[in-house]
């Protein structure tokens, strides 16, 4: 059973109809999750759905998608009355608000999540992995978003994301069970693609204050005969653990679209982002593990189905 109910600033709450399509698509991180649903609406019903903040999806009791409503149109067309609700995910908080400047003499992850996270009501799954950085700044014009990205990625190595009941997660994944694909398995749609346009083979990132320089290679792109060399400039507070994960950093960021598999399968909530996906199918060339990045489920009188979009099994930064 499947239940989309709105919660409204004025503490009422509003369970909607059976929608006649939907769709909420998941990601890894970037960018924002995402909903819409539309729903037959007459005049004097679903009364208060403008005054909606967040929505919750639950399906057979679990929560599946929690989020923030952007907008609510009521709209009639021809002889029928429509409500279109739609949103994102709860990385929208932190998208939309911009930090205020500060400079840390060292930051932890406690730090980042007081001063830039659990202002704006969002609850921490997990958080794992992330050293104390020394003098990190927050700078004027970013976003809490990108905040905690920087905070995340360039010292941790790990892409802040969000689960289906909208807490913050901040650790690798675990790879637990991987999905297979087989011979027999429905798959209504599929694209595979090698992109080399834009693939870093090695970066250079100076360091001004320090006089130093350190070159970062992506080994695999060299051996694939990728030659695309860039030079980036540290700002003067950096230190050298900055220089070493930001020419990480950007060779994975480089490289993180080079292979990408799109498949459609007849089936809602098939997978999650983060999931591994064993294709064994004989004789396609897009065999092997890959990792959910995104997942967009939809449904509407037709039927319904999941359409993921995988990449590579260390990519999702």
């Amino acid at each position: 059973m499947m239940e989309w109910r709105l919660s409204c600033w004025d503490g009422a709450a509003l369970l909607l109809p059976e929608p006649l399509e939907w769709e909420v698509e998941y990601t890894a991180g970037v960018p924002c999750d995402s909903f819409r649903l539309l729903c037959a609406w007459e005049p004097g019903t679903a009364s208060g759905a403008e005054k909606a903040v967040t929505v919750t999806l639950t399906v057979d009791g679990a929560v599946c998608f929690q989020g923030i409503v952007d907008e609510v149109e009521h709209r009639i067309e021809g002889s029928g009355g429509y409500l279109e609700v739609s949103g994102r995910g709860m990385a929208a908080l932190l998208l939309d608000n911009e930090a205020m400047p500060a400079d840390y003499l060292t930051a932890t992850a406690e730090d980042i999540l007081r001063d830039h996270v659990e202002p704006y009501g969002i609850q921490v799954a997990q958080v794992s992995g992330l050293p104390a950085v020394s003098g990190f700044s927050v700078q004027s014009g970013q976003s809490e978003w990108q905040v905690l990205y920087q905070f995340a990625c360039y010292y941790g190595g790990v892409t802040p994301r969000f689960d289906r009941e909208g807490r913050l997660v901040i650790a690798p994944f675990s790879d637990g069970e991987t999905l297979v694909l087989q011979g027999d398995t429905a798959i209504t749609g599929m694209a595979w693609r090698v992109r080399r346009y834009g693939v870093l083979s090695e970066i250079w990132v100076r360091d001004k204050t320090r006089m130093a320089v350190e070159q970062v290679e992506n080994r695999d792109a060299l051996d694939q005969q990728i030659k695309r060399r860039q030079v980036m400039t540290m700002p003067g507070k950096s230190n050298y653990q900055a220089m070493r994960y930001s020419g990480d950093f950007q060779l994975r960021q480089s490289a993180k679209e080079f292979r990408r598999l799109t498949l459609t399968v007849p089936e809602l909530f098939f997978a999650w982002p983060g999931d591994l996906l064993r294709m064994e199918r004989p004789g396609w060339d897009c065999a092997g593990t890959w990792r959910v990045l995104e997942a967009k489920v939809a449904a509407d009188a037709n039927g319904g189905g999941t359409t993921l979009t995988l990449g590579e099994p260390d990519g999702t930064i």
